[in-house]
Protein backbone atom coordinates (compact mmCIF):
# COMPACT_ATOMS: atom_id res chain seq x y z
CA UNK A 1 0.00 0.00 0.00
CA UNK A 2 2.10 3.14 -1.08
CA UNK A 3 1.06 6.52 0.69
CA UNK A 4 2.03 8.99 -2.04
CA UNK A 5 -1.01 9.26 -4.39
CA UNK A 6 -0.17 12.14 -7.26
CA UNK A 7 -2.75 11.28 -9.79
CA UNK A 8 -6.27 12.07 -8.49
CA UNK A 9 -9.55 13.44 -10.17
CA UNK A 10 -12.81 15.04 -8.48
CA UNK A 11 -16.14 15.99 -9.97
CA UNK A 12 -14.40 19.11 -11.07
CA UNK A 13 -13.47 16.90 -13.95
CA UNK A 14 -14.71 13.38 -14.80
CA UNK A 15 -14.44 12.07 -11.09
CA UNK A 16 -17.42 11.63 -9.15
CA UNK A 17 -16.44 12.44 -6.13
CA UNK A 18 -15.83 16.16 -4.39
CA UNK A 19 -13.03 17.46 -3.71
CA UNK A 20 -14.16 17.20 0.18
CA UNK A 21 -15.21 13.45 -0.49
CA UNK A 22 -11.51 12.82 -1.93
CA UNK A 23 -9.57 14.42 1.03
CA UNK A 24 -11.53 11.79 3.78
CA UNK A 25 -11.08 9.00 1.46
CA UNK A 26 -7.13 9.86 1.08
CA UNK A 27 -6.97 10.17 4.94
CA UNK A 28 -9.31 7.15 5.44
CA UNK A 29 -6.74 5.28 3.51
CA UNK A 30 -3.76 6.48 4.52
CA UNK A 31 -2.43 8.44 2.24
CA UNK A 32 0.48 11.38 3.25
CA UNK A 33 1.39 13.12 0.07
CA UNK A 34 -1.52 13.64 -2.69
CA UNK A 35 -2.23 15.71 -5.62
CA UNK A 36 -5.74 16.41 -6.99
CA UNK A 37 -5.02 16.71 -10.95
CA UNK A 38 -8.61 17.10 -12.50
CA UNK A 39 -8.34 17.10 -16.26
CA UNK A 40 -7.51 21.14 -17.42
CA UNK A 41 -9.05 22.62 -14.22
CA UNK A 42 -7.78 23.88 -11.01
CA UNK A 43 -11.23 24.45 -9.36
CA UNK A 44 -11.37 22.03 -7.09
CA UNK A 45 -8.57 23.06 -4.87
CA UNK A 46 -9.56 25.63 -2.60
CA UNK A 47 -12.12 23.59 -1.97
CA UNK A 48 -9.60 20.11 -1.27
CA UNK A 49 -6.86 22.57 0.49
CA UNK A 50 -9.89 23.89 2.81
CA UNK A 51 -10.98 19.99 3.59
CA UNK A 52 -7.27 19.18 4.39
CA UNK A 53 -7.21 22.14 7.21
CA UNK A 54 -9.08 19.06 9.14
CA UNK A 55 -6.53 16.59 8.64
CA UNK A 56 -2.99 17.60 9.20
CA UNK A 57 -1.43 14.21 8.95
CA UNK A 58 -2.05 14.61 5.14
CA UNK A 59 -0.51 16.84 2.85
CA UNK A 60 -2.12 18.28 -0.58
CA UNK A 61 0.04 19.48 -3.95
CA UNK A 62 -1.53 21.40 -6.21
CA UNK A 63 -1.60 19.72 -9.67
CA UNK A 64 -3.45 19.78 -12.89
CA UNK A 65 -4.07 17.23 -16.18
CA UNK A 66 -4.00 18.96 -19.55
CA UNK A 67 -4.24 17.05 -22.35
CA UNK A 68 -1.96 16.98 -25.55
CA UNK A 69 -1.36 15.73 -28.74
CA UNK A 70 1.08 14.58 -30.93
CA UNK A 71 1.10 13.27 -34.25
CA UNK A 72 -0.88 10.01 -33.85
CA UNK A 73 -1.46 9.74 -30.38
CA UNK A 74 -2.55 11.26 -27.20
CA UNK A 75 -0.49 12.36 -24.31
CA UNK A 76 -1.43 13.82 -21.29
CA UNK A 77 1.04 15.84 -18.71
CA UNK A 78 0.59 16.55 -14.97
CA UNK A 79 1.65 19.44 -13.67
CA UNK A 80 2.91 19.35 -10.06
CA UNK A 81 3.38 22.40 -7.86
CA UNK A 82 2.01 24.85 -10.26
CA UNK A 83 0.72 28.35 -8.89
CA UNK A 84 -2.95 28.42 -9.70
CA UNK A 85 -3.55 31.75 -9.23
CA UNK A 86 -2.23 32.74 -11.80
CA UNK A 87 -4.47 34.58 -14.25
CA UNK A 88 -3.00 34.40 -17.26
CA UNK A 89 -2.71 30.51 -17.00
CA UNK A 90 -6.70 30.17 -15.57
CA UNK A 91 -7.53 32.23 -18.41
CA UNK A 92 -5.65 29.42 -20.77
CA UNK A 93 -7.62 26.67 -18.77
CA UNK A 94 -11.35 28.69 -18.98
CA UNK A 95 -10.66 28.29 -22.58
CA UNK A 96 -10.01 24.71 -22.33
CA UNK A 97 -12.95 23.60 -20.81
CA UNK A 98 -15.04 25.87 -23.30
CA UNK A 99 -13.80 23.77 -25.97
CA UNK A 100 -14.53 20.77 -24.14
CA UNK A 101 -18.38 21.81 -23.89
CA UNK A 102 -18.20 22.19 -28.19
CA UNK A 103 -17.10 18.98 -28.42
CA UNK A 104 -19.39 17.23 -26.02
CA UNK A 105 -22.13 19.05 -28.01
CA UNK A 106 -20.98 17.89 -31.27
CA UNK A 107 -20.57 13.66 -29.61
CA UNK A 108 -23.93 14.24 -28.23
CA UNK A 109 -25.17 15.50 -32.43
CA UNK A 110 -23.53 12.23 -33.78
CA UNK A 111 -25.02 10.10 -31.16
CA UNK A 112 -28.56 11.29 -31.79
CA UNK A 113 -27.68 10.59 -35.68
CA UNK A 114 -26.41 7.22 -34.44
CA UNK A 115 -30.08 6.61 -32.91
CA UNK A 116 -28.93 7.06 -29.41
CA UNK A 117 -29.86 10.66 -27.85
CA UNK A 118 -29.21 11.47 -24.75
CA UNK A 119 -29.53 15.24 -23.19
CA UNK A 120 -27.35 17.71 -22.68
CA UNK A 121 -28.39 19.05 -19.98
CA UNK A 122 -28.24 15.20 -18.26
CA UNK A 123 -24.24 15.33 -19.67
CA UNK A 124 -24.12 18.90 -17.40
CA UNK A 125 -25.54 17.75 -14.69
CA UNK A 126 -22.95 14.46 -14.65
CA UNK A 127 -20.33 16.77 -15.05
CA UNK A 128 -21.51 18.90 -11.54
CA UNK A 129 -20.03 22.16 -12.99
CA UNK A 130 -16.49 20.70 -13.42
CA UNK A 131 -14.73 20.66 -16.67
CA UNK A 132 -17.26 18.45 -19.30
CA UNK A 133 -15.56 15.48 -20.85
CA UNK A 134 -16.32 11.93 -22.91
CA UNK A 135 -16.70 9.91 -19.78
CA UNK A 136 -19.54 12.17 -18.35
CA UNK A 137 -21.30 11.32 -22.12
CA UNK A 138 -20.07 7.43 -21.41
CA UNK A 139 -22.06 7.95 -18.07
CA UNK A 140 -25.45 9.46 -19.99
CA UNK A 141 -24.63 5.94 -22.22
CA UNK A 142 -25.07 3.85 -19.57
CA UNK A 143 -27.87 5.61 -17.63
CA UNK A 144 -29.93 5.36 -21.34
CA UNK A 145 -29.21 1.67 -21.23
CA UNK A 146 -27.40 1.75 -24.71
CA UNK A 147 -24.28 0.16 -23.25
CA UNK A 148 -23.45 -1.47 -19.78
CA UNK A 149 -19.87 -0.06 -18.90
CA UNK A 150 -17.34 2.62 -19.87
CA UNK A 151 -15.19 0.75 -21.76
CA UNK A 152 -17.93 -0.61 -23.77
CA UNK A 153 -19.06 3.47 -24.77
CA UNK A 154 -15.55 3.98 -25.21
CA UNK A 155 -14.81 0.66 -27.51
CA UNK A 156 -18.29 1.37 -30.05
CA UNK A 157 -19.04 4.81 -29.78
CA UNK A 158 -16.32 7.07 -27.80
CA UNK A 159 -13.08 6.46 -28.40
CA UNK A 160 -10.65 7.71 -31.12
CA UNK A 161 -12.19 6.09 -34.75
CA UNK A 162 -15.63 5.64 -33.17
CA UNK A 163 -18.79 7.08 -34.85
CA UNK A 164 -19.13 9.28 -32.60
CA UNK A 165 -15.65 10.94 -31.53
CA UNK A 166 -14.92 14.08 -32.11
CA UNK A 167 -11.54 15.45 -31.90
CA UNK A 168 -10.65 18.82 -30.33
CA UNK A 169 -7.83 21.58 -30.54
CA UNK A 170 -5.31 20.28 -28.26
CA UNK A 171 -1.79 21.79 -27.36
CA UNK A 172 1.37 19.93 -28.48
CA UNK A 173 2.79 18.35 -25.69
CA UNK A 174 5.88 20.72 -25.25
CA UNK A 175 3.24 23.70 -25.37
CA UNK A 176 1.58 21.54 -21.92
CA UNK A 177 4.90 21.51 -20.45
CA UNK A 178 5.84 25.12 -21.02
CA UNK A 179 2.56 25.91 -19.89
CA UNK A 180 3.20 23.95 -16.63
CA UNK A 181 6.71 25.20 -16.36
CA UNK A 182 5.58 29.12 -17.06
CA UNK A 183 3.74 29.09 -13.38
CA UNK A 184 6.46 27.71 -11.60
CA UNK A 185 5.71 24.10 -11.93
CA UNK A 186 7.04 20.97 -12.56
CA UNK A 187 5.92 18.23 -15.58
CA UNK A 188 5.43 14.89 -15.92
CA UNK A 189 4.62 12.29 -18.21
CA UNK A 190 1.05 10.48 -17.24
CA UNK A 191 0.42 6.65 -18.53
CA UNK A 192 3.02 6.30 -20.86
CA UNK A 193 1.88 3.07 -22.18
CA UNK A 194 -0.44 4.88 -24.33
CA UNK A 195 1.85 6.72 -26.08
CA UNK A 196 2.77 5.42 -29.13
CA UNK A 197 6.37 5.67 -29.84
CA UNK A 198 7.35 6.55 -26.41
CA UNK A 199 11.38 6.74 -26.76
CA UNK A 200 11.15 9.44 -29.57
CA UNK A 201 8.55 11.67 -27.11
CA UNK A 202 10.30 11.21 -23.85
CA UNK A 203 13.33 12.81 -25.84
CA UNK A 204 11.59 15.76 -27.45
CA UNK A 205 9.73 16.24 -23.72
CA UNK A 206 12.58 15.77 -22.00
CA UNK A 207 13.98 18.35 -24.17
CA UNK A 208 11.33 20.95 -23.04
CA UNK A 209 11.73 20.44 -19.64
CA UNK A 210 9.98 17.52 -19.08
CA UNK A 211 10.88 16.25 -15.22
CA UNK A 212 9.16 12.96 -14.84
CA UNK A 213 7.42 9.80 -16.11
CA UNK A 214 4.59 8.01 -13.97
CA UNK A 215 6.29 4.59 -13.71
CA UNK A 216 3.65 3.31 -10.84
CA UNK A 217 0.19 3.40 -12.29
CA UNK A 218 -3.19 2.25 -11.62
CA UNK A 219 -3.22 -1.08 -12.85
CA UNK A 220 0.67 -1.49 -13.72
CA UNK A 221 2.04 -4.56 -13.20
CA UNK A 222 5.16 -5.29 -11.63
CA UNK A 223 6.86 -6.10 -14.90
CA UNK A 224 5.27 -3.23 -16.50
CA UNK A 225 6.55 -0.96 -13.47
CA UNK A 226 10.17 -2.69 -13.81
CA UNK A 227 10.09 -1.68 -17.08
CA UNK A 228 8.77 1.68 -17.07
CA UNK A 229 10.93 2.64 -14.19
CA UNK A 230 14.20 1.44 -16.57
CA UNK A 231 13.23 3.72 -19.49
CA UNK A 232 12.44 6.49 -16.89
CA UNK A 233 15.68 6.47 -15.38
CA UNK A 234 17.59 6.17 -18.98
CA UNK A 235 16.12 9.55 -19.54
CA UNK A 236 17.24 11.02 -16.32
CA UNK A 237 13.38 11.18 -15.35
CA UNK A 238 11.91 11.32 -11.65
CA UNK A 239 9.69 7.99 -10.98
CA UNK A 240 6.05 9.27 -9.94
CA UNK A 241 2.74 7.55 -10.77
CA UNK A 242 -0.66 7.08 -8.42
CA UNK A 243 -3.62 5.56 -9.14
CA UNK A 244 -6.02 7.98 -11.12
CA UNK A 245 -8.77 7.29 -9.12
CA UNK A 246 -11.94 8.60 -10.63
CA UNK A 247 -14.65 6.86 -8.11
CA UNK A 248 -16.36 5.17 -11.49
CA UNK A 249 -17.05 1.94 -9.18
CA UNK A 250 -15.79 0.06 -12.60
CA UNK A 251 -14.41 -3.02 -11.71
CA UNK A 252 -10.89 -3.24 -12.05
CA UNK A 253 -10.48 0.47 -10.68
CA UNK A 254 -7.42 1.33 -8.96
CA UNK A 255 -7.75 3.24 -5.61
CA UNK A 256 -6.24 5.98 -3.77
CA UNK A 257 -3.00 3.90 -2.82
CA UNK A 258 -2.74 0.89 -4.59
CA UNK A 259 -0.07 2.39 -7.05
CA UNK A 260 2.58 5.15 -6.03
CA UNK A 261 5.95 6.43 -5.77
CA UNK A 262 8.11 6.84 -3.37
CA UNK A 263 8.28 10.03 -1.01
CA UNK A 264 11.40 10.73 -2.74
CA UNK A 265 10.14 11.60 -5.56
CA UNK A 266 7.82 14.30 -3.96
CA UNK A 267 11.44 16.13 -2.75
CA UNK A 268 12.88 15.71 -6.19
CA UNK A 269 10.26 17.34 -8.07
CA UNK A 270 9.92 20.31 -5.04
CA UNK A 271 13.42 20.99 -5.42
CA UNK A 272 12.72 21.55 -9.43
CA UNK A 273 9.77 23.71 -8.79
CA UNK A 274 10.14 27.59 -9.11
CA UNK A 275 7.88 27.80 -6.39
CA UNK A 276 9.85 25.37 -4.30
CA UNK A 277 9.95 28.12 -1.24
CA UNK A 278 6.11 28.68 -1.75
CA UNK A 279 5.99 24.85 -0.09
CA UNK A 280 8.57 23.96 1.71
CA UNK A 281 7.26 24.30 4.60
CA UNK A 282 4.18 21.89 3.80
CA UNK A 283 5.81 19.42 2.83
Amino acid sequence: MATVDLHLHTTFSDGRLSPTELVSLLVERGIKVAAITDHDSTEGLTEAFKAKEAFPQLTLIPGVELSAEAPGTEIHILGYFIDWTSVKFQNVLSQFRKDRVGRGKAIVDKLTELGMPVEWDRVLQLSDGGAVGRPHIAWALIEKGYVTEFKEAFDLYLGRGGPAYVGRNRLSPMDAVNLIRNVGGVAVLAHPTWVKDLPSQLQKLKESGLVGMEVYYGGYSPKTVKELKKIADSFGLIPCGGSDYHAKDTDGESFPGDQGPPVESVDMMMDLSENEKMFRDII
